[in-house]
This record gives structure tokens, C-alpha cells and sequence, in this order.
């Protein structure tokens, strides 16, 4: 047995919790303590409004309500008194067995548990002490009860394993994401610290076509006691893997264009130049890069987990022509980062500008010739020696001057005489 103990602020959100179970037919009520009123008669509002009252108890106290859950092995067979009767045993020995409490049993993980619901407020307006509860009275109470009640401990090597190995989460992957093969099942695994393992090929369990699940380290290594899949609810052995094999091809066929068309975006609408933008880019839209490296660091492989739709794909399988694969996507990337060179040196560097050259000096290569507007209206040509330190861009923004001196014979105009008329 594994007990678990959440001391909360809400009692509305852990009560909305377990009635929702209700309503989703994942859970059933089936004991009270300390209400004063049999199980079967107890409906919503009393059983919430006798903890909120208790809990009113102390003005002050933040966190009043306490949310256990009492997980047990998959094998176990526990009807629903001897629940009852193991909720009662563990609330005496934490020092809860005088609280009014709740117990819900629910059926939405592959193991039984309960969930107890109270709070730490006496009716004197005291409160339970909850500081090392877990080490001091909890972790005592689970072993005595398990010896009581002849249940398998949970510390005991594969099942303590098989505890941990995060059961719902697992579940959830397993029955829900479309994946074709255990490589692509392990891409999404890694995220829980999990992996699927058929052993190595001349192992007893890889000869028998056996299945292990295994818990991963911070480095995503191996640890810890391997799991058989037959030990697991679902007994997601390699024949269950298989059949998921074969429903997942066309299951997942829908949703590939939506993860090449990210790809292609990233690229177009949002130019990425390295892998980790890359990366970032795509997990904007929900979808996860996993890199498959070798011993060098050097990538081979990449699988696209889209958490949107819960379909997985490796790179290479997205089209015939491999274009969202390791290679390729790292040819892009390369490319895109050229392409980004090229634009921030074309920033830096001057503008050059192509001015036709005149053969009117007998050393051009001394010289250079711009063109220029004369006074007269008529183009001509003006010489610029590289030793004048100017460039022809500087020449060409500068200013020209008209000469204002104009010579007296041109300003100096004959008068005309006007005829004089004789009128008739």
C-alpha cells in the first residue's frame, strides 16, 4: 500500500474532485465517519457542509482540508467493506480517527485506491499537527496495516517499482497516443522517466518475446528493478504493443500534414537558423522534437511528437522524399543560416552604384569619370582622381554650383521704340 497526504486550501475544489468521479462513473462513495448518519444517506450538501462547518472551527489556519489517497496493488482484491475498514485503520493511527472524513473509491487507474477527505480542525477549534506526519505516522501506519489486512507491501523490491512507475500517466499513453513502433512509443515515454524495453536479443525475456517497463534517470539511463509488463494492469506486453501497431497506421495518417506544414512554417513564417530554434519553433504548435544522437553527439534520427493530436512520427516516415528527416532538416537549417549571413553583411557593406565609364582619359584606371549637368542643358564630364579621397557616391550627392557671373553684352538689351500711331 503507498498512502499519499495533501494538506489544501479548498475544500470545494477536493469535494468537486471526487463528486465529478461520481458523475463520471469512475468512482463511488462508500463510507462516512463521524457524521452521525449512515453512508447511503448522506447526500451532497451534508456531507460537504459538516467539514466546511468543522473547519470554520479555526479562523486563521490556511490550509484545513486534508486530501489522502490509499493506493493498492494491481493484484489486490479488496471489496468495498474491507476499504472501509482499511481507511478506519489508517485514520486512527495518523490521528484522524475522531475527524468526520470521506472515503471515495475510484476506478480510473489500473490499480485500487481511495481518496479520504477531512480536515485537521477539532471541534474545539484545535489543529492536528501535520509536520512529519508522512515520516511518523503515516509510513508506520502503512506497514502495520499491510500486516493486518495480509497486503502486499509496497516496499518490497518490483512492487515498490511498480509504484512509481507513474501507473495513470502510463495508462494514458499507452490507450491514447498513435504510435507504430516501441521506438516511437519511448519518445513519448522519456517524458515520464519511462521506457519500454524488450532486453537484450540473447536475454530469457527477448527469446520469449517479453516485455519489461523501466524507470530512467536525470541522464535517461536505466535504473532500478525492471517491471514485467504482466505485472502491469494493462499488461502492455509486446502482443498489446503489436495490436497497437496495426491500428495506429491509419489512425495517425490524418494528422501528418498537420505537423509538415509546422515544419514548413517555421521555416517560411519564421526563419529558424539552428536546431534549438528549430525546436522552440515547433513545440510553439505542440509538437515535440525528440533528436536520436549517437555516442559522438552527432544526429541521425528525428521523431515529431504532436501532443495536440497524440500521434508520433519519425522525420523520415512524414513523405518519400525525406524532406523532414534528420539530414534534411539540418541541410535547411544550414541553408537558412547562409541566407542569414549573406542579409546581415549586405547591411554592413556599402552600397555600389555602376556608373558608365567615359573614354575620354587616356589612363581610366587613374581616373573616374562621372557624368554632371552643364548650365546649358547638355551633359558633360567630370574627372575624379582616386587621390582626391573622394568616392564616386560622395561626388554624385554633392551639390552643383552655376556660375552667376554673366558677361554685361548678354544682360545689356536693346530698347525697342514703340511706333507711334497716328490716329485718323
Amino acid at each position: 500500500m503507498v498512502a499519499r497526504i495533501k494538506f489544501v486550501e479548498s475544500l470545494r475544489d477536493v469535494m468537486h474532485y471526487n463528486e465529478n468521479k461520481l458523475k463520471e462513473k469512475v468512482a463511488s462513495f462508500i463510507h462516512a465517519a463521524n457524521y452521525g448518519k449512515d453512508t447511503d444517506r448522506l447526500g451532497f450538501t451534508e456531507r460537504y457542509k459538516r467539514l466546511e462547518l468543522q473547519a470554520a472551527y479555526h479562523e486563521t489556519a490556511e490550509k484545513k482540508i486534508v486530501h489522502i489517497s490509499l493506493n493498492f496493488d494491481p493484484a489486490e482484491k479488496l471489496d468495498k467493506t474491507r476499504l472501509a475498514e482499511i481507511a478506519d485503520a489508517y485514520m486512527q493511527r495518523i490521528g484522524f480517527g475522531g475527524q468526520p472524513y470521506l472515503v471515495y473509491e475510484h476506478y480510473d487507474a489500473q490499480h485500487p485506491h481511495i481518496h479520504i477527505v477531512s480536515t485537521n480542525i477539532r471541534r474545539d477549534g484545535t489543529r492536528i499537527k501535520s509536520h512529519y506526519i508522512g515520516k511518523e505516522k503515516s509510513e508506520p501506519a502503512r506497514k502495520e496495516i499491510e500486516k493486518l489486512f495480509g497486503l502486499i507491501p509496497a516496499e518490497s523490491g518490483k512492487q515498490k517499482e511498480l509504484f512509481q512507475l507513474k501507473h495513470e500517466t502510463l495508462a494514458r499513453i499507452l490507450t491514447q497516443y498513435k504510435y507504430t513502433s516501441i521506438h516511437e512509443l519511448n519518445a513519448v515515454l522519456k517524458h515520464i522517466n519511462i521506457m519500454a524495453d524488450r532486453c537484450r536479443p540473447e536475454s530469457r525475456t527477448y527469446k520469449h518475446g517479453g516485455l519489461v517497463y523501466r524507470k530512467l534517470d536525470k541522464n535517461g539511463d536505466p535504473t532500478g528493478v525492471p517491471v514485467k509488463a504482466s505485472q502491469i494492469y494493462l499488461k502492455p506486453g509486446l502482443k498489446f504493443l503489436e495490436e497497437k501497431f496495426k491500428q495506429n497506421e491509419e489512425l495517425r495518417k490524418p494528422f501528418k500534414q498537420r505537423i509538415k506544414n509546422a515544419v514548413d512554417f517555421a521555416f517560411a513564417g519564421r526563419p529558424v537558423g539552428t536546431m534549438n530554434e528549430f525546436i522552440a519553433a515547433l513545440k510553439k504548435e505542440r509538437i515535440e522534437v525528440v533528436l536520436r544522437e549517437n555516442d559522438k553527439g552527432v544526429i541521425y534520427g528525428l521523431t515529431y511528437i504532436d501532443t495536440e493530436k497524440k500521434c508520433v512520427f519519425n522525420g523520415s516516415d512524414l513523405d518519400s522524399k525525406k524532406q523532414y528527416s534528420a539530414n534534411a532538416i539540418q541541410e535547411r537549417l544550414k541553408g537558412e543560416t547562409f541566407t542569414q549571413q549573406n542579409k546581415q553583411q549586405q547591411k554592413q557593406e556599402p552600397q555600389q552604384i555602376n556608373i558608365p565609364r567615359q573614354k575620354q582619359q587616356k589612363d581610366n584606371s587613374a581616373q573616374q569619370i562621372i557624368p554632371f549637368p552643364a548650365t546649358d542643358g547638355t551633359q558633360k564630364f567630370k574627372s575624379i582622381s582616386p587621390s582626391d579621397g573622394k568616392n564616386i557616391l560622395q561626388e554624385l550627392i554633392q551639390p552643383e554650383y552655376a556660375n552667376d557671373q554673366i558677361p554685361y553684352e548678354l544682360k545689356k538689351q536693346k530698347r525697342k521704340r514703340k511706333r507711334k500711331r497716328h490716329h485718323l
